[in-house]
């Protein structure tokens, strides 16, 4: 049995193959699955699944029941449905996939089914460049930061960086200039926890889970903490420069990634289903996973990246640090891909660019070189690189639009996003709509 997914909207009433070779890889699958159900016949498929395939009963696990979620991801052999979303995680023995694909294939009420993917942020440590993981955290390495760094500004945004007040990302994207804090607005930030006493963040934070087995939602890492000051650190800092884009919004922090940086997609979609529960109006996502040329989004995470829309919330996503193809999930026509920008305003040399695909496209960019942000004490603050620092950038943007049309829907705070973006130089393909503006 080939590691492949089934689709089975692609057409003829059978299932299109979708087959990843980045998920042949080594450690790049868990070895669950992700199955897609009709939110109409869940049961159904389920029973279908367990009668066909052998499947054990799988555990029904609702947003705001993040302890069950983690319980269930630590047991062996248990499976869960999250019913908000329409998504089972299913645990399944080697023997039995080819069974589970044969009764995916013949029950109407099973969409979509592949294998469950591992996700990481990925941190390069020195001039080795040696990559930990994947995915999103680049850290600053002089030699390739010089030659975006000393690029001359675009002379429309002023002619230097003054970062004694704002940090630059906040003033490229215009935060310094709106009347908007996004007040009454909830920011989701799915990553590696928050640092919950830091004196910047603690009183901005509504609600917190965490998703990883054996860990609270403390943050060891400082990835998570950093993205929830960007999107949503306060107006005055206990040190300046100020640096969060919404200091009035609400931050929700969810951990689906370790300490060490890793996670996986079951932790991703339990981070959702809670992030819908606790009224988030837009989810940022600094992490994925790395995809081949030519290959084709997630069909279950895009199905339900677009039953979040329909209920009314916008995720965005990092686009990726290995300078290919844009990575999952981000890569899914539903989910929001953010590049990022240095300080001269063009595309980093690490920013994944778009491909010639559906839903493989950079939507918009952000600034992601050199971002000052929170990090757990007692560093209190630090300064680092990535796409990550680009997403939640465009989170924060969103939280001002959710303030300033509260009954906006998130296709519409989506389409306002896009049409207020600056155009850059660079091609769509490495910026899309171009830097992200606060209204």
């Amino acid at each position: 049995m080939t590691n492949e997914s089934f689709d089975r909207r692609a057409g003829d009433g059978q299932f299109g193959l979708y087959d990843q070779s980045v998920l042949k890889r080594e450690n790049a699958y868990t070895g669950k699955y992700l199955v897609l159900l009709d939110c109409q016949e869940e049961e159904r498929g389920m029973q279908a699944l367990r009668s066909q395939a052998g499947i054990a009963a799988a555990e029904s696990v609702r947003g705001a029941e993040a302890e069950n979620a983690v319980r269930v991801f630590d047991a062996p052999d248990m499976s869960a449905l999250f019913p908000e979303l329409g998504v089972a995680v299913i645990d399944v023995a080697p023997d039995q996939r080819e069974a589970l694909m044969t009764a995916a294939q013949e029950e109407p009420s099973v969409i979509a089914a592949e294998p469950e993917r591992l996700v990481y942020i990925s941190t390069i440590t020195d001039r080795t460049r040696e990559v930990k993981g994947y995915y999103p955290t680049y850290r600053s390495d002089e030699d390739v930061l010089e030659r975006h760094t000393t690029a001359a500004m675009a002379v429309s945004l002023g002619p230097a960086w003054d970062e004694t007040a704002h940090t630059w990302g906040l003033q490229a994207v215009r935060a310094n200039h709106t009347h908007l804090t996004g007040q009454g607005v909830r920011v989701a930030v799915l990553d590696t926890g928050v640092d919950t006493e830091h004196p910047d963040l603690s009183a901005r934070i509504a609600g917190t889970a965490s998703f990883v087995p054996g860990q609270s939602v403390q943050d060891g890492n400082g990835h998570g903490t950093h993205c929830c000051g960007t999107a949503a650190g306060p107006a005055e800092p206990q040190h300046q420069p100020r640096y969060g884009i919404a200091p009035g919004a609400e931050i929700l922090a969810g951990k689906v990634l370790s300490n060490q940086g890793s996670g996986s997609d079951g932790q991703i979609l339990a981070g959702i289903a809670w992030a819908l529960s606790q009224g988030a109006k837009v989810i940022s996502m600094s992490l994925g996973a790395p995809v081949s040329p030519g290959q084709l989004f997630s069909p279950v995470f895009e199905s339900l990246a677009k039953r979040v829309v329909t209920a009314g919330t916008l995720i965005v996503a990092a686009a990726g640090n290995d300078g290919g193809p844009v990575n999952h999930p981000a890569n899914c026509p539903s989910v929001l891909a953010v590049a990022a920008v240095g300080r001269a305003l063009d595309v980093a040399p690490f920013s994944c660019r778009g491909q010639g695909l559906l839903g493989a496209e950079v939507n918009i960019a952000a600034p992601g070189v050199e971002v000052r942000s929170a990090w757990p004490m007692p560093q209190l603050y630090n300064t680092i690189s990535g796409t990550s620092m680009a997403t939640p950038h465009i989170a924060g943007i969103v939280a001002l639009l959710g303030e300033a049309a509260p009954d906006a829907t998130a296709a519409e705070l989506k389409k306002r996003l896009l049409s207020g973006a600056y155009r850059l130089a660079q091609a769509p393909a490495s910026v899309g709509a171009g830097l992200g503006q606060a209204p």
